[in-house]
Parts: structure tokens; C-alpha cells; sequence
């Protein structure tokens, strides 16, 4: 009879098991997803506004701003006149309120907004068309991308915890931040080549710790069978990661990009 029992629990604990691994494929498809789509939307809002900002027409452009290039006025508005420090400091100030109301929001409500962030993100990172030519901004984005995938894959299924590692990351983290709200005044290239350096280090680093971190969330939390939660969670892993792959994409920029 104990015999029995014992089967009876084994199977009934691989089959909880095997239930939680779905579970967690599911998951992690979901974070993936809703990563790829703002992407895609980041993608396609800085190339379309991109379009609207550059000109090979002079006639009524504002200023020229290359060979056979020029701004519109609505470029001109968007990089040149205060407008720019909006354009600049929307993404952050947006991720930090999803962040704060993240309890707050239904999930669908979470979602849309992490969209128009996106949106947000795409016209903020409009600007490098106008700086980088199209074919590195192309290659680099496919570095990052291998990159990224080759890191968040070592995340997922590294036995090593690296929980350990999220305290130096993020002081990392907050030291280029402040680093780049510096040289936006000081506009120093031996500082800014300091900075795109260790960020891609950190942002390689979160990259992976963010994946793991995803992964063992879910797995503390998938017993209690919350899909509220859950799907508040995936959102804010697509988020995290989304993060990682554009600042990580954006500081290699600063090594294999051509300017125009």
C-alpha cells in the first residue's frame, strides 16, 4: 500500500511537472511574442517618421542636412526646436509610469500601453536614419539579434543562478544613465565610447539575467494559477527584454554604424 502511495505521488508530482514546463513554454512564447510585435512597431514608427523628417526636395525643406538631403519642416520641428528634449525623455518617462502602474491596469490596458511606448520609442530612435546609413543600421540590428538570442537562450538554460548578478548590472545600469544625461552637455566622444562600451557589457549581462529571472518567476508563481498576473507578467518581460535588445542594439550602433 506505501508502495502504491509512493507511485501515486511520483506520478502525480511529474505530471504537476510536466504541466508547469507547458506552462512555461507557453509563457516564454508570449513574452517572445509581445517583444517581437513592439519591435516591429519601433521598427516601422522610426522608419515612417523617419520619411516624413528627410527631404531630397529643397524646396520649402527647413535646412540640409547632407548631400542632396534635407530636413522638413516637420524634421526640423522634431530634432531641432525644444521639441527634441520631449522626443528624447518620452520612452523614459513612459516605461517608468507602466512601471509604477502595472498593479493598477488590466492586462489588455498593460498591453496597449506597452505598445504606444513603442511608438514612442520608434520616434525617438528616428533620428539614426538621419545619422547612420541604412545598410549598417541593417547590420547591426542582425549582430543584435544574434547576439540577443544567443544570450537570452544562455539565460533560459544555464543551471548557474544568476540572481547575483542583477545588483551590479543595475548600478551599471543607473551609472550610464547618468553618465549620458552628462555628455549630453559635455558631448565628450572619449566618454561617449566609455559609455557604449559598458553598455553593451551590462546590457549583454541583463540580457541573460533578465531571461532567467522571467523563467523563475513564473515557475514560483505558475501554482497559484493567477493568469492576472501571469499575463501582467509576461508584459513586463517583453518588456525588460525589449529594453535590453534596443539599448543593446543601440550602443553597438555606436561601434559598426556608418554615418552618413
Amino acid at each position: 500500500m506505501a508502495e502504491y502511495n509512493t507511485m501515486r505521488s511520483t506520478a502525480g508530482l511529474g505530471a504537476r511537472t510536466a504541466q508547469i514546463d507547458a506552462g512555461l513554454r507557453a509563457h516564454m512564447n508570449k513574452v517572445y511574442g509581445l517583444m517581437s510585435v513592439a519591435m516591429l512597431i519601433t521598427g516601422a514608427a522610426a522608419w515612417a517618421i523617419a520619411g516624413l523628417a528627410v527631404t531630397a526636395d529643397p524646396a520649402g525643406s527647413a535646412m540640409q542636412i547632407g548631400q542632396g538631403e534635407y530636413l522638413t519642416q516637420f524634421g526640423a520641428l522634431l530634432y531641432t526646436s525644444p521639441l527634441k528634449w520631449v522626443v528624447m525623455f518620452l520612452p523614459l518617462v513612459m516605461v517608468f509610469a507602466l512601471s509604477a502602474m502595472i498593479n493598477r491596469l488590466s492586462a489588455p490596458a498593460a498591453q496597449l500601453f506597452f505598445y504606444v511606448y513603442a511608438v514612442a520609442m520608434g520616434l525617438s530612435l528616428s533620428s539614426i536614419f538621419l545619422v547612420f546609413t541604412g545598410a549598417s543600421i541593417a547590420t547591426t540590428f542582425l549582430v543584435t539579434a544574434i547576439a540577443f538570442a544567443s544570450l537570452s537562450l544562455y539565460g533560459y538554460t544555464t543551471k548557474k543562478d544568476l540572481s547575483g548578478m542583477g545588483t551590479f548590472l543595475i548600478m551599471g545600469l543607473v551609472g550610464i544613465l547618468i553618465a549620458s544625461l552628462v555628455n549630453l552637455f559635455m558631448e565628450s566622444s572619449a566618454l561617449q565610447f566609455a559609455i557604449s562600451v559598458i553598455g553593451v557589457l551590462v546590457f549583454a549581462g541583463l540580457t541573460a539575467y533578465d531571461t532567467q529571472n522571467i523563467k523563475t518567476s513564473y515557475i514560483q508563481h505558475a501554482q497559484y494559477g493567477d493568469q492576472e498576473w501571469l499575463a501582467k507578467s509576461a508584459i513586463m518581460g517583453a518588456l525588460n527584454l525589449y529594453l535590453d535588445f534596443i539599448n543593446l542594439f543601440m550602443f553597438l550602433l555606436q561601434f559598426l554604424g556608418n554615418r552618413e
